[in-house]
């Protein structure tokens, strides 16, 4: 959430960031809401400050003096009443367009109208070469026994699966391979929660849009599709000390999507299935933008380094204004490449925000002034499963059908540096 005076102050920058983004939001509107609602504000204020001053004169008052403040207050406490009560729905209709208002983009950001304009900034990696036709991951997992998609479908439903065996072997490998590689960038571990209370998907961005795409429980509270909104919401009203600044979390959590609106596309196999796991990097800093900028640039390329490490060719992207979330002053996105496709798949983002999260979150820290400051949010994938293990087997398999380990998991593997029948 941008703050309203910054909006008021830089309308015309504002309105061109939506228009960038293609996001719909009426400024006009907006400001005419919030000159209504600190002219009620301060009605409200100013009756409330009465009834403070009357409820003081009352222990003083003789009979006939409390008689008259009081027949004063009844009429005062109906009128406050009536402007709370407007107050209350002008608000609603301020926090409405608030939230409408997206985050202004970095000057770097690449203009464009949607994903097809995204810019690609990087590649790394030899694609392999194979003397032999290659085949999908479904059929290498199938035929390796590492993977049950009929039972999966049965269990879970559409999209559903089972890791078994070197599956889910080769799961925990990169579960475990990650969190070491990543411990040693300085972060703090957690396992996060799934389900998480509803306000907090506004403060992330995730709500109001992509509601269709997150899981509700019956209870109103909804599951998180990645370990960035529990860990947002863990610093959630809370007022930090600069000197614990910045703070570092590595995040594992059980993730959920509906995928809705995808039914048609990634039907077979493991690109877009309803539950899986992800390691997730975040980091609050200080109200920086050159500390954001720094820190982006880090949490994207320890990202790289996994990647690198395993062997896996991938490329990546800087994306356009026109593609860039609302909540988002800057992202890049990796894809690996899978072999049998012919193309690259997205595996991993890393974005920074500013203080648009924290705005709503409540999340600020003390400056060495004593001034109190909201502070910025980053966030970056770490490691995703099951999506991660498509380009892994693909690039990996061999000729008669096996799988060759990378060679930093075959640590984490028990030893075993291939999979096979």
């Amino acid at each position: 959430m941008l703050d309203i005076k910054f909006i008021r102050e830089n309308r015309e920058l504002v309105e061109l960031a939506a228009k960038k983004k293609h996001i719909e939001c009426d400024i006009d509107r907006l400001i005419a809401v919030d000159d209504k609602r600190k002219k009620l504000l301060g009605k409200v204020e100013e009756k409330r400050a009465e009834q403070k001053v009357a409820n003081n004169a009352i222990v003083k008052a003789n009979s006939e003096e409390r008689d008259n403040i009081l027949e004063k207050m009844k009429v005062l406490k109906v009128e406050l009443g009536r402007e709370e009560e407007a107050l209350k729905e002008v608000m609603h209709e301020w926090q409405g367009l608030m939230l409408s208002v997206p985050n202004v983009p970095d000057a770097s950001v690449p203009e464009g109208a949607s994903e097809e304009e995204n810019v690609v900034i990087k590649t790394w990696g030899d694609k392999p070469k194979f003397d032999f036709e290659p085949k999908d991951h479904t059929e290498l997992m199938i035929g390796l026994d590492m993977v049950d998609f009929e039972r999966g479908v049965k269990v879970h439903g559409f999209r559903g699966y089972f890791l078994k065996n070197a599956g889910a072997m080769l799961s925990w490998a990169i579960w475990n391979y990650a969190q070491h590689f990543f411990l040693r960038k300085n972060f703090t571990p957690f396992i996060a929660p799934a389900i998480v209370h509803k306000n907090f998907f506004y403060g992330t961005g995730h709500l109001p849009g992509g509601a269709e795409d997150i899981y509700q429980t019956q209870d109103g509270d909804y599951l998180a599709g990645t370990a960035e909104v529990p860990m947002m919401a863990y610093h959630a009203e809370e007022i930090l000390d600069k000197a614990e600044l910045p703070k570092r979390y590595l995040a594992f959590s059980p993730c959920y999507r509906r995928e809705a609106g995808s039914y048609s596309k990634d039907v077979k196999g493991l690109i877009r299935v309803n539950e899986f796991f992800k390691l997730e990097q975040l980091i609050l800093c200080e109200a920086s933008h050159e500390e954001s900028v720094k820190f982006h640039e880090e949490l994207n390329r320890n990202m790289e380094e996994f990647i690198e490490s395993l062997g896996i060719p991938y490329q990546q992207l800087a994306i356009c204004t026109g593609d860039l979330k609302g909540a988002h002053v800057k992202s890049y996105d990796t894809e690996l490449w899978v072999p049998k496709e012919g193309r690259y798949r997205e595996i991993a983002s890393a974005s920074y925000y500013h203080d648009f999260q924290t705005r709503r979150f409540n999340t600020r820290y003390k400056d060495d002034d004593g001034k109190i400051k909201y502070a910025h949010s980053l966030n970056a994938t770490a490691a995703p499963t099951p999506r991660i293990l498509v380009s892994l087997i693909e690039n990996f398999q061999q000729a008669d059908g096996s799988i060759r380990i990378p060679e930093v998991l075959v640590p984490y593997m028990n030893g075993l540096s291939e999979i096979r029948k």
